[in-house]
């Protein structure tokens, strides 16, 4: 079946060996810090003040009686002293010095009651229900909550006050991480590969180091340099190289660290950071994922409109703004040039821009040996080899190669990653786990062998197509089978006949299917998707169309992300339906031709796809030897050019996955 693999165009980058690890900055000398509970101080002795009073204001002063019980303890002679308001409240005091509460019904009237006191000899006063006491209790009661919820809210815009315009990283300051009292450690020879950049950047360093050397002849600096590239491309390390070779100070940001939920912090944070430079002035701001503050003005969206262009506006100000004689160069990097204002990318702000290609076959190799760095390696690891087999890579995926090879090492019983371990590690990365548990049919195993001794057939047979370097019909993540290619160098041009050998190539499996058993099937709907994808652009975008002409329609879809392919923008099509018509014509036309050139290339060879499948049924992996060995056995047709293609194309890729790589 068909192999599930990263599409021609995804990123690559070349990796660059890490600085040293460096310890955390140091905090700033200063006075010493306040406790961290002396701003919890007020509002914790506000509230006990308040339980206390109220709780004086509610507690009772005695027990409390039922006014028979107290009309009891009259008659018995118990009580000494009675004081009893106008509402029929009484506090009292018995001989045995206890002190008790009760109330008077006012609806029984208290003449009986005057009377019994008196014949007991009690002592009896009377006091108003809105005594001195008694108002200051309820005060208390009324206000000390008000009082309370103000000095919360006065500590509270406090913390605020002091959070937006406290030390550095508060809401109002930038989040900038400033390595300062360590200077970065990586330099220029620590990035593998990048030798254009590096040199078109290495300007920026001197004019750092040397900026007398400008003022004497009136020049100046860039202001601001923009790194453009794929993700993953080292954009960052560069910065940090830049920095070290500068020995300047580096503030390091994020775009997304500009805009919060408050109004007006993005701003403030530009400023903030950019204060922080001129401190530290000869200095380097670096902002990664500029795109994230930095986008267009003006357009439509769901929320932070205005902060984001506030935010905006002030990093446009700012970069105007500083003297070019402190030394201050701003360095930014994306991923989405075309997403930018074009304000920001004016000569003045960003003087430069620095595009981080894709690394080549050279530069991969040289990666690899970066990463592999402190790793034990057998004497059959040659990353030449693994760098032709790698492209559209970036160092970060080159980085993840070489641990997935770790890791396979350690899985398998080994102590040192082998030629194999990084052969299987690719896949695990093209293709997704393999899938022990995931067991064929006899006749789906079958199948699968003959799909993709189709591939493997046709490939070997077209004069311009990739060597082949491995087939199986092991099942690997949604793959159920993968025929690999793997060219003999690297190019970005591609020619008609590369692409047209391309297509065949894609539709080999469907062919070899349509030979022997005389139907398809479900296992080559990648096949066609891709196939017609690549016939596509070669009516479309290359002008390889006779009926069409050397007419070219690129894609004016939406701006795509470095590494993505083209949107495919059905509403903003710059042709009419008539020429829309003659595209598709073309493109079937172009695929039809494909598998039928692949049909009767199997058809030719029928002996040795039939044997071919039977060695990988029995062996479910061989390598391009075999295929060869295959087609050259006795009693079979010759293969014509085979193993003579020429370099070029996606290398590396299963053959039914392949893609052209626009160069």
């Amino acid at each position: 079946m068909i192999t599930a693999v990263r599409l021609p165009g995804r990123h690559a980058t070349r990796s660059a060996k890490p600085g040293p690890p460096r310890e955390p900055p140091k905090a700033p000398a200063g006075g010493p810090r306040p406790p961290a509970w002396r701003p919890w101080l007020l509002p914790v002795v506000l509230l006990a003040v308040f339980v206390l009073l109220l709780s004086r204001t509610h507690s009772p002063s005695g027990t409390a009686l039922t006014y028979s019980a107290f009309l009891g303890k009259v008659g018995a002679g118990q009580v000494r002293t009675v004081d009893i308001d106008d509402k029929g409240g009484v506090d009292g005091t018995l001989k045995d010095g206890r002190k008790f509460t009760t109330r008077i019904p006012t609806a029984l009237g208290n003449t009986g009651l005057a009377q019994q006191l008196r014949a007991q000899h009690v002592d009896i006063t009377a006091s108003g229900g809105g005594g001195g006491a008694g108002w200051v209790g309820a005060l208390a009661a009324l206000l000390l909550p008000l009082v309370l919820l103000g000095a919360l809210f006065l500590w509270t815009g406090r913390q605020a006050a002091r959070t937006l315009t406290g030390g550095l990283g508060g809401i109002g300051r930038s989040k900038a991480r400033i390595i300062e009292a360590e200077r970065p450690t990586t330099r220029f020879g620590d990035i593998a590969g990048y030798d254009g950049v590096k040199q078109e950047i290495s300007e920026v360093v001197d004019f750092l180091r040397h900026p007398e050397r400008y003022a004497v002849v009136g020049a100046t600096g860039p202001r601001g340099v923009l790194m453009v590239g794929p993700p993953g491309t080292g954009k960052t390390l560069i910065a940090r190289a830049v920095a070290g070779e500068a020995a300047v100070p580096f503030l390091s940001v994020t775009g997304s660290a500009f805009v919060e939920m408050f109004v007006g912090v993005g701003a403030s944070r530009v400023r903030d950071l950019f204060d922080e430079a001129r401190k530290r002035a000869p200095s380097i701001i670096f902002i990664d994922e500029i795109d994230a503050v930095g986008s267009r003005r003006g357009g439509v969206r769901l929320g932070g409109n205005d902060e984001r262009e506030q935010t905006l506006n002030q990093l446009l100000a700012e970069m105007d703004g500083f003297d070019q004689s402190t030394g201050i160069v701003v360095l930014a990097a994306t991923n989405r040039p075309e997403a930018l204002d074009p304000a920001l990318l004016r000569p003045g702000r960003f003087d430069r821009h620095v595009t981080v290609p894709l690394p080549n076959q050279a530069e991969r190799a040289a990666i690899l040996a970066v990463h592999a760095r402190g790793k034990k390696l057998a004497t059959d690891v040659d990353w030449n080899v693994a760098a032709r087999a790698t492209p559209g890579f970036s160092g970060a995926d080159l980085a993840n190669l070489v641990n997935e090879a770790a890791i396979h090492a350690v899985r398998t019983g080994g102590t040192v990653i082998t030629a194999r371990d990084l052969d299987s590690a690719r896949d695990r990365v093209l293709l997704g786990r393999r899938e022990t548990s995931n067991a064929l049919l006899p006749e789906e195993r079958h199948a699968v062998a003959v799909h993709e001794s189709g591939h493997a057939l046709v490939a070997a047979l077209c004069p311009h197509a990739d060597p082949v370097a491995k087939v199986t019909i092991l099942p690997s993540g949604p793959a159920l089978g993968a025929t690999e290619q793997l060219p003999e160098a690297e190019r970005r041009l591609y020619t008609e006949g590369y692409l047209t050998d391309l297509l065949t190539v894609r539709l080999g499996g469907r062919a070899a299917e349509l030979v022997v058993f005389g139907e398809g099937s479900t296992g080559a709907a990648d096949d066609l998707a891709g196939a017609t994808q690549i016939a596509g652009r070669m009516v479309r975008e290359f002008g390889l169309s006779p009926a069409l002409g050397p007419v070219g329609y690129a894609s004016t879809g939406l701006p795509h992300r470095f590494g993505d392919e083209p949107a495919d923008d059905t509403l903003h099509r710059p042709y009419s339906e008539q020429t829309q018509r003659l595209i598709d014509e073309e493109t079937t036309r172009l695929v039809r031709q494909a598998e039928l050139r692949a049909t009767d290339l199997l058809r030719g060879h029928r002996p040795a796809l039939d044997r071919l499948a039977d060695l990988l049924t029995t062996r479910e992996t061989i390598d391009g030897s075999v295929v060869l060995d295959v087609l050259r056995g006795p009693g079979l047709p010759g293969t014509g050019a085979a193993g003579e293609g020429a370099p070029g194309g996606p290398p590396g890729r299963p053959a039914d996955r392949a893609g052209p790589q626009e160069g």
